[in-house]
């Protein structure tokens, strides 16, 4: 049986791979809390009984890993499974920042960086066959700096307030070598709607339980963007943005 040109045992495969990888995020997690080396041999015994296991992690990803295989398939060429590759390992760092941040405000540089050394590999890759795409993809990493960058900047000259962390501003530019000048813009704009649709929810809350308002990390916000630009294709996406900010008028 064969689900979009890939047997279905090959969607089994990706599930349990994504199970395992969604076991290790947690490990992962608390190694770069503690500011420790991720591989140590330390990860035997606490992943015998020391760790506890975040069924959300391993769900999420398994299910993540099928929605990705499901989009772009398996091809013969090697060159052509660069896309399914690329966010095969980028969801598990997406998982782990949103994690972190949302549980100790800060996105690491470990993580942001990966992103960067990976996405710069991938852009490599991309320019053995195709040069114009590969310069899409660094140009989405300058993009992704300066629209994050500029917002931040004129927060601080209006407000004098920090508008947008640091690390925010490293994730986007960092996401731009996987998602291009494109898509980093559409991870831009989701993620601000993301954002205000958390900040409502988290207001409504906040009267009915009368606490004091938390501080709203951003990094969430631009990961679940970012999930949705890697399941959903972009003219998909592109579409649906354009749709709501002409409240209906634009028809592909």
């Amino acid at each position: 049986m064969y689900i979009n040109d890939v047997h279905i045992f090959t969607y089994v495969i990706f599930f349990i791979i994504g199970a395992i990888v969604g076991e290790f995020i947690e490990w992962i997690n608390k190694r770069i809390i503690e500011e420790k080396k991720i591989f140590s041999k330390e990860i035997k015994t606490d992943l015998k009984g020391n760790l506890k296991i975040n069924y959300f992690t391993i769900i999420l990803t398994a299910i993540l890993y099928i929605m990705v295989l499901y989009r772009f398939g398996i091809k013969e060429e090697f060159l052509e499974n660069i896309s399914l590759i690329k966010y095969i390992v980028l969801i598990p760092i997406l998982i782990s920042i949103m994690i972190i941040d949302n549980k100790k405000k800060i996105i690491p540089n470990r993580l942001t960086l990966t992103i960067f050394e990976t996405g710069l590999f991938f852009t490599f890759l991309y320019g053995l066959n195709n040069l114009f795409i590969a310069r899409d993809y660094l140009l989405g990493m300058i993009l992704g700096l300066a629209i994050f960058g500029i917002i931040a900047l004129l927060g601080r000259l209006i407000t004098g307030k920090e508008a947008m962390g640091i690390g925010d501003i490293k994730l986007l530019a960092g996401l731009g070598l996987y998602f291009g000048t494109a898509l980093t813009i559409s991870i831009s704009i989701i993620s601000f709607i993301v954002a205000t649709i958390i900040s409502i929810i988290m207001l409504s809350k906040k009267k009915k339980t009368s606490k004091s308002s938390e501080y709203i990390t951003f990094g969430p916000s631009i990961v679940i963007a970012s999930l949705l630009c890697i399941i959903i294709p972009e003219e998909k996406i592109i579409s649906l943005l354009l749709t709501i900010f002409t409240l209906g008028r634009y028809h592909r």
